[in-house]
């Protein structure tokens, strides 16, 4: 078995099904951790990457490096990009990665199982564009236990890893201080 298809299917077993997503996001965290010089079969404690999208892709990147959320070396930057950025925080070297399909309306008239295929085979050339790029990572966002913490003068909820804004002088949480993406129903 190719070192594509093994990852490829921890990343399959991890989403649950298989689509283009999960093909393109297996590819383009193979390139990412080449260029940086990681191996993917092994844990990369200085890798943290930022994702661009929240779609099937992701899972793959997640799957196959390892990296999470709750480790906070997972990173969501919501552009709606098929792209991913790997950072190696010992050298500060990084690389982006996103998919650029050329031929894409001739990519969807083939049937899932066609499509699979030729996504897995396209040489990499064709299919992704690699970009070594500068990366300036807050010390709030490296992994680890949180540098600051503050308690929300309005909601009296903490607020972790300098994510709080000040208003009037008095800490708040974004969800008080700005606007909330929830309205809480009165019982």
């Amino acid at each position: 078995m190719s070192d594509y298809e093994v990852l490829f299917n921890k990343a399959k077993k991890f989403h649950g099904h298989v689509c283009g997503g999960i093909v393109l996001g297996t590819r383009l965290t193979i390139a990412g951790l080449r260029e940086l010089g990681m191996n993917p079969h092994e844990e990369n404690r200085n890798l943290i990457v930022y994702v661009e999208i929240d779609r099937c892709g992701a899972d793959a990147v997640q799957a196959i490096t390892g990296c999470s959320l709750g480790h906070r070396n997972l990173k969501h930057k919501d552009y709606g990009k098929f792209a991913a950025t790997f950072v190696d925080i010992g050298t500060r070297k990084a690389v982006r990665v996103s998919v650029q399909e050329k031929n894409r309306a001739a990519h969807n008239t083939l049937a899932k199982d066609e499509m699979i295929k030729l996504l897995g085979e396209i040489p990499e050339l064709e299919i992704l564009k690699i970009e070594h790029v500068k990366m300036d990572i807050p010390d709030d966002d490296i992994p680890g236990f949180p540098h600051e913490k503050a308690v929300c003068s309005v909601c009296g909820e903490q607020i972790m890893d300098n994510r709080h804004i000040i208003v009037d002088s008095k800490p708040m949480c974004k969800n008080c201080g700005i606007s909330s993406y929830y309205t809480v129903l009165n019982s």
